[in-house]
C-alpha cells in the first residue's frame, strides 16, 4: 500500500474532520486543514484559510497532495428554517464545487478525492437493509440535499484523481457527535425509546470511521460510493437499552413522538434525526474485506463511555 506524505482536509475543525486530524497528529503525515477560522499551526498540522466557495491561495495545498478530504457542511442538527436550509445546501455544494475546480486547476492533482455524503439518502426503512446496489433513495429535504451533493461531486471530472464518496451513518465519538446529547438525556433518566422505538439506527465507531478513511486513501482500487456504517444496525429501543447499560442507569423513561417533537423545538433541532429509520449496511466495504474493529454496539458503546483518552492513539 502507498505511504501517505501529505493530506488536505476541508472542514477539518468540525466533528468528523477533527476525528481524522486528531488521529493524524500521531503520524508523520503533513496535514493541511482548510478552515474559515485558521488556528495556530502545531505538530504536523497547518491551517489554511478558505471561504468554502471561491478559489484562492488555499488551492496550492492540493498540488502533489496524496489526498484531499472534504467534510465541509453546516450541521443538520438544527431547525430547518429557510436560512438554515439554504446554508445546509450551500456549504455542501459550494465547497464540493470549489475543491473540484481546484483539482482541475492543479498541474499535479491529488491522487484521491474523498468527499462526505450521508446514509440518510436512503428511504425510511423498517422492512429491508439498504446497501449501495439495492438501496432505495428516499424523498424529502434531507434526501434532496444528499442527491444534489452527490450530483455536484459526480459532475466534477477529475481524470487524474480517484474519487470516493462516503455515505456516512451516525458516527459515535468519545468527545463529539450524536452520542454526547444521548448520554446526557440518559443520565437524566430519559434514556428510554424515542418515538416508536422500532426505527433503525445505523452507526459506526469513530475508530472505524478513521480507519475507513485511511483505507480509502491507501487502496488505489477503491472508488465510487461506499456506505460507512457498521454491519449491524439496531433499533432505537436496542440502542438506548445498550447505552443505559453502559452508563449504569436503571431508569429510562420513553419519549413519545409528541414529547420528542416538543423537545426538539426547545433544543433547536429536528425530530427527523431520531425518528427516521436508517437501516443501512456496508456491502462494498465488506466485499473489499475491510476489517471492522467494532461490529457490536455494546462493545462500541462500552469503549466510548470509558474515561480514558486512548481512542485517539494509533494502534
Amino acid at each position: 500500500m502507498p505511504k501517505l506524505k501529505n493530506v488536505v482536509i476541508a472542514g477539518g475543525t468540525g466533528f468528523l474532520g477533527s476525528c481524522i486530524v486528531k488521529h493524524l497528529i500521531y503520524t508523520d503525515i503533513q496535514v493541511t486543514v482548510l478552515t474559515r477560522k485558521p488556528l495556530p499551526d502545531h505538530d504536523n498540522i497547518s491551517y489554511e484559510k478558505w471561504d468554502g466557495k471561491n478559489l484562492g491561495s488555499w488551492s496550492l495545498a492540493l498540488e502533489n497532495a496524496d489526498a484531499v478530504i472534504n467534510f465541509n457542511g453546516k450541521s443538520v442538527d438544527c431547525r430547518y428554517t429557510k436560512k438554515n436550509k439554504e446554508l445546509i445546501y450551500s456549504t455542501r455544494l459550494d465547497a464540493t464545487t470549489a475543491i473540484g475546480n481546484a483539482i482541475q486547476s492543479c498541474i499535479h492533482p491529488p491522487k484521491v478525492w474523498i468527499n462526505a455524503a450521508s446514509s440518510t439518502i436512503y428511504r425510511h426503512s423498517l422492512d429491508k437493509e439498504m446497501d449501495e446496489e439495492s438501496g432505495e433513495i428516499g424523498t424529502g429535504f434531507s434526501v434532496d440535499v444528499c442527491q444534489k451533493w452527490e450530483q455536484t461531486f459526480d459532475s466534477l471530472i477529475t481524470p487524474d484523481t480517484r474519487k470516493v464518496l462516503l455515505r456516512t451513518a451516525i458516527v459515535l465519538g468519545k468527545y463529539g457527535g450524536a452520542l454526547q446529547p444521548l448520554k446526557a438525556i440518559t443520565r437524566m433518566g430519559f434514556g428510554g425509546r424515542q418515538g416508536p422505538g422500532n426505527q433503525y439506527i445505523s452507526w459506526i465507531h469513530e475508530r472505524d470511521f478513521i480507519q475507513i478513511v485511511g483505507f480509502m486513501m491507501t487502496h488505489p482500487e477503491a472508488s465510487g460510493v461506499y456506505n460507512v456504517t457498521s454491519p449491524n444496525p439496531v433499533t432505537n429501543m436496542q440502542f438506548m437499552a445498550t447505552l443505559r447499560k453502559a452508563l449504569k442507569v436503571s431508569i429510562g423513561l420513553p419519549m413519545v413522538k409528541s414529547l420528542l417533537e416538543f423537545g426538539s423545538a426547545i433544543v433547536r433541532t429536528e425530530p427527523e434525526l431520531v425518528l427516521k429509520s436508517r437501516r443501512v449496511v456496508p456491502k462494498r466495504l465488506l466485499e473489499a474485506e475491510y476489517k471492522f474493529k467494532y461490529t457490536d454496539l455494546d462493545k462500541a458503546i462500552e469503549d466510548l463511555v470509558k474515561s480514558d483518552d486512548k481512542v485517539w492513539k494509533r494502534n
